[in-house]
C-alpha cells in the first residue's frame, strides 16, 4: 500500500521534515472557510488506495476539529483505504474526569467525536494521568511516542551538570526517564492545584545540588503558573541557570511573558511550533509512520 502525507495548515514546519525523511508524496489539497464560517475541502491529488498520514498538532482544537473531520471523510469518499491522524499533541486529555457536578469529561467525549473518521491515531506524549491508556477511550488503535530521548539528547549537547526537576508526582516517571537518558540526577516536587492559575509547590531540600543547573521539565505548558513558582523558588534557593523544558508548548494567553519574566532559558519540542522550538522530534513521527 502507498503511503502520502497530508499536512493540514500550520503544521507545515514538521510535516515538511517528515516528508523528507520518510520520502513520501505530500498530498496537495484546499482548505478555506466560507464567508459565513464553514470550511470548504477539496483534494488536488488522487488517493484511491493509498495509506494517508494527516499530520496535524490539535493546539487551538476547536477551531480545526470540524475541517480535521471534512477531509478525513473526503479522503475515505474519494477511496483512501486507510486514514491515519497523526497529531503530535492531543487535546483534550486534562479533564479526564468530572471534578464538578455538571462537567463534561471532555477527554472521552472528544475521543468519542474522532475516532469514527479514522483508523488509528499517533501522537506523542499525551497527558495521561487517571486515563492510562489512550485506548480506553479511543475506539481506534492508537499509538503513543515518547520524546524522552530527545529530550536527554538535547540537555546532554547544552547543558553543564544538570539537575532535572519534575514539578509534581505525576512527573516522577518521566523525570527519572529524561534523567537517566542525560546521565543526570532528578528530583520531583510537590504541587497542589487550587485552579488553572492557583497552585502551590513544596520544594524538597536542594542544599547538595546548588553547583547544578536545574531543568525544569514537563509535558505541558500551558498557563505556565506552575513552572513559574518553581523557579522562584529554585532562585530563592541560590540556584542559577534555569532552564525550563516542555514537550508541548500551548503558552496560553500570557503564559509566555510570564515564564520570560523569571529569567529561565525556555524550550520545546517543535510538537507545537513556537520560537522556543530546539528540540526536534520530526524523525521520531517518520520512525513511526515509515
Amino acid at each position: 500500500m502507498e503511503n502520502s502525507i497530508l499536512i493540514y495548515p500550520g503544521n507545515e514546519h514538521i510535516g515538511n521534515k517528515v516528508a523528507e525523511i520518510t520520502g513520501f508524496p505530500v498530498i496537495g489539497f484546499m482548505l478555506r472557510s466560507f464567508p459565513d464560517g464553514e470550511s470548504y475541502v477539496r483534494l488536488l491529488k488522487n488517493v484511491e488506495g493509498k495509506k494517508v498520514h494527516i499530520i496535524c498538532s490539535l493546539n487551538q482544537p476547536d477551531s480545526k476539529t470540524v475541517s480535521l473531520i471534512l477531509l478525513a471523510e473526503t479522503l475515505r469518499n474519494e477511496g483512501a483505504a486507510e486514514i491515519v491522524l497523526t497529531a503530535p499533541y492531543l487535546a483534550y486529555m486534562r479533564q479526564d474526569v468530572k471534578f464538578n457536578s455538571g462537567e463534561s469529561i471532555s477527554a472521552i467525549n472528544y475521543a468519542k467525536l474522532i475516532s469514527p473518521f479514522f483508523d488509528a491515531l499517533i501522537t506523542i506524549d499525551p497527558h495521561l494521568h487517571r486515563i492510562h491508556d489512550l485506548n480506553e477511550i479511543y475506539s481506534m488503535p492508537t499509538k503513543v511516542l515518547h520524546s524522552a530521548p530527545y529530550v536527554s539528547n538535547w540537555i546532554k549537547s547544552n547543558v553543564e551538570n544538570p539537575l532535572i526537576v519534575g514539578p509534581d508526582e505525576e512527573s516522577y516517571q518521566w523525570a527519572e526517564e529524561v534523567a537517566k537518558g542525560a546521565n543526570a540526577p532528578f528530583i520531583v516536587l510537590k504541587k497542589t492545584r487550587y485552579s488553572d492559575k492557583d497552585v502551590k509547590i513544596e520544594m524538597p531540600d536542594v542544599h547538595e545540588y546548588r553547583n547544578k543547573c536545574p531543568v525544569l521539565i514537563d509535558d505541558i505548558i500551558s498557563s505556565a503558573h506552575t513552572m513559574h513558582q518553581t523557579v522562584m523558588h529554585l532562585i530563592d534557593a541560590g540556584m542559577t541557570g534555569i532552564v525550563c523544558i516542555g514537550v508541548h508548548g500551548i503558552f496560553g494567553e500570557d503564559a509566555f511573558r510570564l515564564l520570560q519574566s523569571s529569567g529561565a532559558k525556555i524550550i520545546t519540542t517543535n510538537s507545537i511550533i513556537h520560537s522556543t522550538n530546539q528540540i526536534d522530534i520530526s524523525q521520531l513521527i517518520a520512525g513511526s509512520i515509515s
